[in-house]
């Protein structure tokens, strides 16, 4: 008697029946032992030296950990007794009837169902071999049909780094050969309809958690520079993002009523019980229309991008006439590198494949981080400028490439290059931190001191140098970034509010006091964090234990306070909502032209809603990848610990824009609203 065919055999395949040797379908990962050990690999469950699956699907695990967890009906008998002959004639009939691939197949008696033998230790490698074949033949021909339909829809091959990529070839492949694609009819109609529903059950679930950790609206804006601006709405909290609206504000951008009335719409569509904050640019317009949000709903903030400012600061130690020029020749450098291909391959050969230029972050970040490189890779381009391949070249002997050779030999530059990445450093360390939607509020002040501190260091304490350097940064903060939630953020943070290294100035204790005031909306709320409070300032109770203490510099400011906090039950509901919010706006990287091509052309209105249905989709999708990517978890920041050269949020690929000219002929494109939430 025989074996069936195990379940488990659907989510791996087998890879050498002498070893018993099986791999797992999701993460590719080979085990000995049979289908045995695979169940715990699927179930996720540590046994041994299995490594539980990182890739395997929620409803396939739960699947798994159910038939483990079913005890069975009887043991399974010691020894079998199998006609080699009919085992052969059974693989056989089953693969030409089937016209599928099944790797050393073992008929069962009772319901004629087959399962790979694992139970022999013979194996005819010659049998096997013409089998092996015909599933590469299968594969190679699917790769070329998926290539094939890239290339004559000229879908980049950045697609298929797509998490929904993955997920829609395993789909296909779990439903069989009877799997029949959508027509277009029905991708433009019912599934459309489908995953926009998916995407508002999304919605509603992110709800329910924005009455805990509040949620922050994103207002980004864009102009082309003669009589266009638009504006992003979104809405962002610590697990994600989710596209709102564009709308096209050209005449209505200088219009202060007319942005607040738009800012209130959106409020009251997200819910102002769930708002904390608005992120908008700081042009006087908008933070006119802020100020008369805030006065209408007394419990939210308006904040200007934090972003902005930062970037502003560097742009003014950019104008400095030592900094100006170091960067000016930094740029030459990089100019004439990267504008001839035979030295910009040999450059990224002596330098490890680095590059030197980071092109998609903001103008003034580049020039720093571009600087940054140079420096970095001193000794590689002196190398490389002086080796005899280069030497060799006609491209030595270019008037440009002399220029350029010369100033790498030039010691003032490299004294000057060097100062400017010192002081710059702090600085772009705090961009990387808000520079994204992470829930960056409570650490703004520590990196103002940070930054400040470390240029102080730098001049060893002579105030003629690092003066002009802190009025820079002094007159930016208070002209443009200070706000009293920033301030409160940072009083509730208790890596630094338990910092002994740390001043709590009087700024922070006052804007402590005004958020509350603010957010505080009852009598009975401000009553017990005025008793709580205190049990914060002295950390008693579970806020003082070992736990709490080590937790300080260990979780992250949100985490403390939801693990620790619970005999504050009323400040640590607020605390939560402060330090759950980001501080820019400009996180993420829109594909502007799919906003503009929409509000530039005018179609008939036949159908306004699908195309605004299909921008909607589309949209958010993408943030949900990247969601996915990070898992939707906070981590600690640790300033000590943020390299400025890995990829930044704002580095991230845009959204792709929208190709589907059938769609654009037969639907409007100036769609000032989309289809209602």
């Amino acid at each position: 008697m025989v074996r069936g065919r195990d379940a488990c055999w659907e989510h791996c395949v087998l890879v050498d029946a002498t070893k018993q040797k099986v791999r797992c379908n999701y993460c590719q990962r080979e085990f000995s032992g049979g289908v045995y050990r695979m169940k715990f690999h699927l179930a996720q469950i540590k046994n041994k030296d299995i490594v539980p699956c990182t890739e395997v699907p929620t409803d396939v695990r739960d699947h798994i950990l159910s038939i483990l967890e079913t005890p069975k009906k009887q043991k399974t008998p010691k020894k079998l007794k199998v006609d080699k002959a009919a085992l052969a004639n059974g693989q056989q009939n089953s693969s030409s009837a089937s016209g599928d691939f099944h790797p050393n197949y073992a008929s069962n008696g009772q319901n004629g169902s087959t399962c790979p033998s694992l139970l022999f230790r013979f194996s005819s490698p010659t049998s096997q071999q013409p089998v092996d074949d015909v599933q590469k033949q299968k594969q190679d021909l699917a790769d070329k049909r998926v290539a094939v339909f890239f290339f004559h829809n000229s879908i980049p091959f950045s697609a298929a780094r797509s998490v929904y990529y993955r997920e829609m070839v395993d789909a296909v492949a779990d439903c069989g050969r009877n799997y029949k694609a959508p027509s277009y009819e029905v991708l433009r109609s019912t599934l459309l309809e489908k995953v926009k529903s998916d995407i508002h059950d999304c919605y509603k679930k992110y709800r329910d958690e924005w009455k805990e950790t509040g949620c922050t609206i994103l207002c980004e804006s864009w102009s082309d520079g003669r009589n266009k601006s638009l504006v992003i709405f979104s809405v962002t909290y610590p697990k994600g993002t989710l596209f709102l609206k564009s709308v096209d504000l050209s005449g209505h951008e200088d219009d202060a009523p007319y942005l607040f009335e738009l800012f209130e719409s959106v409020v009251l569509e997200v819910g102002v019980e769930n708002v904390v904050q608005v992120i908008t640019d700081t042009s006087s317009s908008y933070v006119y229309a802020g100020s008369l949000l805030m006065a209408k709903y007394n419990s939210l903030f308006w904040s200007p991008c934090a972003s902005y400012c930062f970037n502003k600061m560097l742009e003014d130690i950019g104008k400095q006439e030592w900094v100006c020029t170091v960067l000016e020749e930094a740029r030459t450098i990089t100019n004439f590198i990267c504008s001839h291909g035979w030295t910009l391959n040999m450059m990224r050969k002596f330098a490890g494949g680095r590059e030197l230029i980071r092109p998609k972050i903001t103008r003034f970040v580049t020039n720093f981080l571009n600087l940054r490189s140079i420096v970095i890779q001193e000794d590689n381009l002196k190398h490389m400028f002086s080796h005899t391949e280069w030497l060799s070249s006609a491209s030595s002997r270019h008037p440009e490439a002399q220029a350029v050779k010369s100033l790498l030999y030039v010691e003032r530059f490299w004294k000057h290059a060097q100062e400017a990445v010192t002081i710059a450093e702090p600085l772009l360390k705090i961009l990387r931190i808000v520079d994204g939607d992470m829930p960056a509020m409570g650490y703004i002040y520590e990196g103002i001191e940070r930054a400040k501190i470390a240029i102080k260091t730098h001049y060893k304490g002579i105030e003629e140098k690092y003066m002009p350097l802190w009025d820079i940064i002094d007159r930016r903060w208070s002209m443009q970034q200070q706000s009293s939630l920033h301030a409160a953020a940072a009083s509730l943070n208790p890596s630094l509010f338990y910092n002994p290294n740390f001043k709590i100035d009087s700024r922070m204790r006052n804007g402590f006091q005004e958020t509350m005031l603010k957010m505080a909306t009852t009598h009975e709320d401000r009553m017990e964090i005025t008793k709580e409070h205190p049990v914060y300032v002295t950390a008693q109770g579970a806020l003082g234990t070992d736990f709490a203490i080590m937790g300080r510099t260990l979780n992250a400011p949100g985490d403390w306070w939801a693990g620790y906090g619970y005999e504050v039950p009323t400040l640590q509901r607020y605390a939560l909502r402060i330090l759950s919010q980001p501080c820019s706006s400009h996180w993420c990287c829109w594909n502007w032209s799919i906003f503009e091509s929409i509000h530039a052309k005018k179609h008939s209105r036949t159908e306004p809603e699908k195309f605004n249905d299909l921008v909607f989709v589309h949209c958010n999708l993408w943030l949900q990848s990247i969601s996915q990517n990070r898992d939707g978890k906070c981590k600690l920041i640790v300033f000590d610990e943020i390299d400025v050269s890995s990829e930044w949020p704002t580095e991230l690929e845009s959204p792709a824009p929208i190709l589907d000219d059938s769609l654009l002929d037969s639907l409007p494109l100036n769609v000032e609203v989309l289809s209602e939430l």
